[in-house]
């Protein structure tokens, strides 16, 4: 297939025509980026940057290590916090090229600039291409490790053989995807779908090279293996219980409606309704797709069946988030783009159903600009009800939270700085900039693999709670005695967002050993969460 070898990509009818929107969508980001305070798990990823480690329980380990890479060299910023970003949606787009100028050829920089457009008005990539989570990498490599299967199964269907380092070069990065976050496994299984379902391709079943890749992905792989062999596979059971579903598996009809009405708002209307006509399409024998003449559609196809049919299974008797889907759509913008093109090769063609384009920007644009207003300027639930999410009000107050905290431990010595919850102690080790805070909770977080006996014996405290995550009378029976506490309410626009506690404790009894919170007799375990006081 011959790629574009000739044109810029700024001499695009789409570009000029999409030029104010991308504009400012582009301002909105640089202004998230540098103005909103760390989503608490973005503050707890940072956190585990600083102690790097083969993985971790929640996460595999990537984006942490890229954290801590990025904060040993460029120091501790919310610029520096998201600089990572800046550099995965730049490989991104450059891969996005690469597949235009494969699919599309002479119209690939009008194919790209839709594209852009698509992908930088959906609400769900606007926010998740955009926050410090694993979820940017992971789409990233996802998309790379794709288009490189593509083009190895696209040239064994020519020639018989291929050329493996297309193959390999999958292998790798779909390993990589593996280190971001473990649903990176629906890849996997959409490249075995493609290879098993086309008759051309089961062959390869029987091809060494096939082996060799798959060898190459585990051993990518390998850290989160090492740190699971290390503690009890204890990632591997967190996921199993989390999508367990109820032990009585009771079948809910409804709830897959609601995940896919979600899928579809989230991801943006007008997105939702082109990957509905692009499948339309598909099964018209009266319209040629851009992917005739490749496998890239089956491989976009099978990968959104296999993880959209995963998690719409789990809706049925557990639950499933929109965003745990989100590797079901990145291949397929690419596709969807070929509907907005221009009749006409020339370059400067504008883009075709205008207004439809026009609606995807309008929405990106106004959701974008609601959710930074929600994240930096106020939570909006405050202003309508008065009655704030915790996990909004958790962006708020931590330059006069933490300069309480440091006040309290200048009275103390060598004090231990404790919260009830992995978000706040997150929050408050990344406005401090040290690693030295940790979370004692009801909740299994990666605070607990960090718990060090030893070293928190019998040293006094500043604990941090508030009223998500209350100091408890468990919290307080840890320690010989405390102070009465002290409280901080944090308030925008007049209305309260969050009271936090804080108290000064001594003589810290740490338990047995460093496992004391895997244990069933740690006094922490009132609750699967932690989040509400046992009862008495």
């Amino acid at each position: 297939m011959p790629l574009l070898k000739s044109g810029s990509l700024l001499q695009s009818g789409v570009l000029r025509w999409g030029a104010p929107f991308l504009g400012g969508l582009l301002l909105l980001r640089l202004i998230f980026w540098g103005s909103t305070f760390p989503n608490p798990d973005e503050a707890y990823y940072w956190l585990w940057g600083q102690r790097p480690e083969f993985s971790y329980y929640d996460h595999p380990p990537f984006h942490a290590w890229m954290q801590g890479l990025f904060a040993a060299i460029f120091g501790r910023s919310r610029l520096a916090l998201r600089l990572p970003n800046l550099v995965s949606n730049g490989l991104l787009l450059f891969t996005y090229f690469q597949i235009c100028r494969y699919l599309y050829r002479d119209r690939a920089v009008n194919a790209f600039w839709v594209l852009v457009l698509l992908l930088a008005s959906s609400p769900l990539f606007f926010l998740f291409l955009a926050l410090a989570w694993h979820d940017h990498w992971l789409v990233t490599f996802s998309v790379m490790g794709s288009f490189a299967f593509v083009r190895f199964i696209d040239g064994y269907l020519v020639d018989g053989q291929g050329e493996g380092r297309w193959l390999y070069g999958a292998a790798f990065c779909l390993g990589l995807a593996g280190l971001c976050k473990y649903n990176a496994v629906f890849v996997g299984l959409g490249f075995l779908a493609v290879i098993v379902v086309d008759r051309r391709l089961r062959s390869l079943l029987l091809d060494p090279r096939l082996y060799g890749a798959i060898a190459i992905a585990l051993l990518t792989l390998s850290p989160i293996l090492i740190w699971n062999w290390q503690n009890d596979f204890f990632s591997f059971r967190f996921y199993a219980d989390r999508t367990g579903g109820r032990g009585d598996l009771r079948i809910n009809w409804l709830q897959p409606l609601v995940f896919w009405l979600l899928c579809g708002l989230i991801l943006g209307p007008v997105h939702a309704w082109s990957i509905g006509r692009w499948m339309q399409q598909r099964l018209s024998v009266k319209e040629k797709t851009p992917t005739a003449d490749s496998v890239y559609g089956s491989v976009a196809l099978a990968i959104f069946l296999v993880s959209t049919g995963a998690f719409t299974a789990l809706s049925l008797v557990s639950v499933a988030y929109y965003y745990w889907n989100i590797l079901a759509y990145p291949l397929l913008f690419p596709l969807v783009a070929g509907q907005f093109l221009p009749v006409a090769a020339a370059p400067a063609s504008p883009p075709r159903q205008k207004s439809l384009l026009l609606s995807a920007q309008l929405i990106g644009i106004t959701v974008a600009g609601t959710l930074i207003f929600h994240y930096t300027v106020v939570p909006l639930t405050a202003l309508i009800s008065g009655v704030v999410d915790p996990d909004s009000a958790a962006l708020y107050g931590w330059d006069a939270i933490a300069a309480q905290v440091q006040t309290q431990a200048q009275t103390l010595e060598n004090p231990l700085l404790l919260t009830t919850d992995y978000r706040s102690a997150g929050a408050l080790a990344y406005q401090l900039n040290t690693p030295e805070v940790m979370a004692i909770s009801g909740r299994l977080d990666q605070f607990d693999f960090w718990y060090d006996q030893g070293a928190m014996q019998g040293r006094d405290a500043v604990l941090l709670g508030e009223n998500w995550h209350p100091i408890c009378p468990t919290h307080l029976a840890m320690f010989e005695r405390t102070d009465s506490p002290e409280q901080i309410e944090v308030k925008r626009l007049g209305v309260t967002l969050q009271t936090y506690t804080l108290v000064r404790a001594y003589g810290f009894q740490a338990g047995p050993d460093d496992r004391y919170p895997l244990q069933p007799d740690y006094p922490l375990a009132f609750t699967s969460d932690g989040e509400i006081c046992a009862p008495n």
